[in-house]
């Protein structure tokens, strides 16, 4: 899937696309079927919310789970990425947040770049956010919120909060969060938040500030993000566990587009189990 013109001039203004109901209800179904068995998991890349056996994150899907290895191929989610940035990618980073009815915790406010900068040595924001709805979202199951045009603002100095929720996040101080949404039309527009259909798909820049309230309604709210980088852009440090930031560089090759209802072949690395290796961290910095 390619992007226009006119969506490429929106992206760079806005710093994000949203397309509402992009996958049928055949494919989220495909990929739905597959989270429990994966949320049930006792394993290091599942991440629970503070206090509760609610999955927060489950990492790195793709390296073990074959309906989540074809969407890490996906032609709708990684070719408009490489429309943006001219160039091929590879996956920094796989998630599938679980934002749960009733225990799903919030999302402080931050950039993605700036979690990837101070703790990967990332060296530019030429690395964005792919979210797929794999549930309806909608005002009261925690929707992400953006700050429309807020990427122009480039890299933002954060916080490193370890103590609001059970994931470590480089965050926004709140201070400077109302002088972005008053620049970006305070009660008019300040704050946007895209729901829709499962199915529906968000791209986002890396520098864009983002958040999402709590979970306080009956209904999930799981998502899928795959985090794609310019091959050129790979990360310099290992500080994080290799099922957080991958240390792979190659370049995706996208499978056809109805990959996710006919059955291509895909590499699941980790399917036997993750390795010792994905675990092992360093604070020594990698050579280009």
């Amino acid at each position: 899937m390619r992007l226009t013109p006119q969506q490429i001039d929106t992206f760079h203004t806005e710093g994000y696309l949203f397309f509402p109901g992009l996958f049928k209800p055949d494919e989220v179904a495909a990929l739905n079927a597959a989270v429990p068995e994966l949320y049930a998991r006792r394993e290091a890349y599942n991440v629970r919310e503070r206090g509760s056996d609610a999955v927060r994150t489950n990492f790195a899907a793709h390296l073990y789970s074959e309906p989540f290895a074809k969407l890490a191929r996906h032609p709708r989610m990684v070719e408009p990425v490489e429309d943006l940035f001219a160039e091929k990618l590879y996956m920094h980073q796989f998630k599938i947040n679980g934002k749960m009815a009733f225990e799903g915790d919030v999302w402080q406010w931050h950039q993605d770049y700036g979690t990837w900068k101070n703790d990967d040595l990332m060296p530019t924001e030429r690395a964005m956010n792919v979210a797929i709805f794999l549930d309806d979202v909608n005002e009261f199951n925690g929707p992400l919120m953006f700050i429309p045009g807020s990427h122009r603002k480039g890299v933002i100095d954060a916080k490193h909060d370890l103590t609001t929720t059970s994931y470590p996040l480089w965050t926004v101080d709140n201070a400077l969060i109302t002088k972005l949404v008053d620049r970006a039309g305070g009660k008019n527009g300040g704050i946007v938040s895209p729901k829709g259909p499962a199915g529906s798909m968000i791209l986002f820049h890396s520098c864009l500030v983002h958040a999402s309230t709590s979970n306080l309604s009956p209904w999930n709210r799981v998502s899928v993000y795959l985090s794609l980088c310019a091959v050129s852009n790979h990360i310099r440090r290992f500080k994080r566990p290799e099922y957080i930031a991958h240390r792979e560089f190659s370049a995706i090759e996208c499978l056809p587009d109805d990959c996710l209802l006919k059955p291509y072949a895909v590499d699941l690395p980790w399917k036997d189990g993750m390795p010792a290796s994905a675990l092992e961290t360093s604070l020594t910095e990698i050579s280009a």
